[in-house]
């Protein structure tokens, strides 16, 4: 029970010293079809007094997910270039994800190593207001996407955009970056941008000038390394490099056809008098064609079996021929060998058999004469000069 009473304190001091805090909650009401950008700001993560500015050397990253689920619900991306710099979450919703949705996240301090909590609650419902029929995407190179879904540069780009097209109210519906698409990794070179596409809606038509961007001459001319035809004034040149080759128009505002719901017939042809109905098959005989298939393949095993039989069976030299084909020296080598084997194997069956002569240590070959051995033959090496 005392050591109970230790930890407790202890733990809660470290619960406390880590900085986990209770989760905040906010309620945002994002649009179907419209772009949504939610930043995530280290001042709003760090609880700093009203009078502190956030420090430039502050690391945090962030963790967002949907509650319940291990990552984000389709429609909504996130992305933060670096620790020092603020996250992003950003997306269009679709007319399926319309109701309630609650996005928990998580900062890290990777100074203090402190967590902050904060739950986002999205409440995306329709917009208001007429339809955007509308549509183009823009290819902009000349920027990343976090340095498009801050609020200012996003309406500096409708602004531009506005000289363009036709007068009207122009509203971003939706922002993706580049490598989302396919795009390539920039190589580290100053001035090389991911790219972001950029989708517009209004209830204005497009203008000529749009309209001959986007017309198959200029596709023509892209396919061929040339410049598109463009027959107005670039006025998103000083701000945002726009690739004309990858401009896309949609126009909804005539409705598409509908699909014609096929209705199930009788299950009876029409009468087409260009249709030759096949006529009826004469019987054929197949006994022929599977006697050949079945006896061609036997006959042929049983042809090589009598050939292998002949060669291992009528082709034998024989024992007498063998022996007689053999040189007489050859044959009385074989039949020594043979007999040295078998007393070897009459001497390894019977211990008590005397030594062989030829083994003794002072044994003379020529006369047969066996002397004492003066010294111990086990000492006695084989070769005279290995001692």
């Amino acid at each position: 029970m005392g050591a109970a009473f230790i930890w407790i304190p202890l733990l809660v001091g470290l619960l406390v010293e880590v900085g986990v805090t209770k989760a905040q909650q906010t309620t945002l009401h994002p649009l179907v079809g419209r772009i949504f950008v939610y930043t995530l700001d280290h001042a709003t993560f760090l609880r700093l007094p009203e009078d502190t500015e956030v420090p430039p050397t502050a690391r945090v990253t962030y963790h967002a997910h949907l509650q319940g689920h291990p990552d984000l619900p389709r429609w909504l991306r996130y992305t933060q270039r670096s620790p020092y710099n603020p996250g992003f979450l950003y997306g269009t919703a679709t007319p399926e994800d319309r109701g309630r949705q609650v996005i928990e996240v998580t900062a890290y301090n990777r100074d203090s190593f402190d967590t902050t909590q904060q739950q986002l609650v999205l409440l995306i419902g329709d917009p208001e207001g007429p339809r955007l029929p509308y549509q183009a995407e823009f290819l902009v190179r000349s920027h990343d996407v976090e340095e498009v879904l801050p609020s200012m540069p996003a309406s500096r780009f409708l602004t531009t955009l506005g000289g363009l097209w036709e007068p009207g109210e122009l509203q971003l519906l939706n922002i993706t970056s580049a490598l989302d698409r396919g795009g390539r990794v920039p190589l580290p070179i100053e001035g090389r941008k991911e790219g972001v596409y950029i989708k517009v809606g209004s209830t204005s038509p497009f203008s000529t000038c749009l309209k001959m961007v986007a017309s198959p001459d200029s596709h023509a001319r892209c396919a061929q390394g040339q410049p598109p035809l463009l027959s107005c004034y670039d006025t998103l040149a000083p701000h945002f490099r726009v690739d004309w080759c990858n401009v896309s128009l949609v126009d909804k505002s005539v409705p598409e056809p509908v699909d014609e719901v096929p209705t199930p017939g009788d299950g009876i042809l029409e009468y087409d008098p260009f249709f030759c109905p096949p006529t009826e098959a004469t019987a054929q005989d197949l006994l022929v064609d599977a006697l050949v298939t079945l006896l061609v393949p036997l006959l042929v095993a049983l042809l090589l079996t009598l050939l292998l039989a002949y060669v291992m069976c009528c082709r034998r030299e024989g024992r007498l021929k063998r022996d007689l084909a053999t040189s007489d020296i050859q044959m009385v080598h074989h039949c020594t060998i043979h007999g040295d084997t078998e007393e070897l194997r009459q001497m390894a069956a019977n211990r008590d058999v005397p030594r062989p002569l030829s083994t003794l240590p002072m044994f003379n070959v020529r006369t047969g004469e066996r002397l004492p051995p003066r010294v111990d033959s086990a000492q006695v090496p084989l070769i005279l000069d290995q001692h």
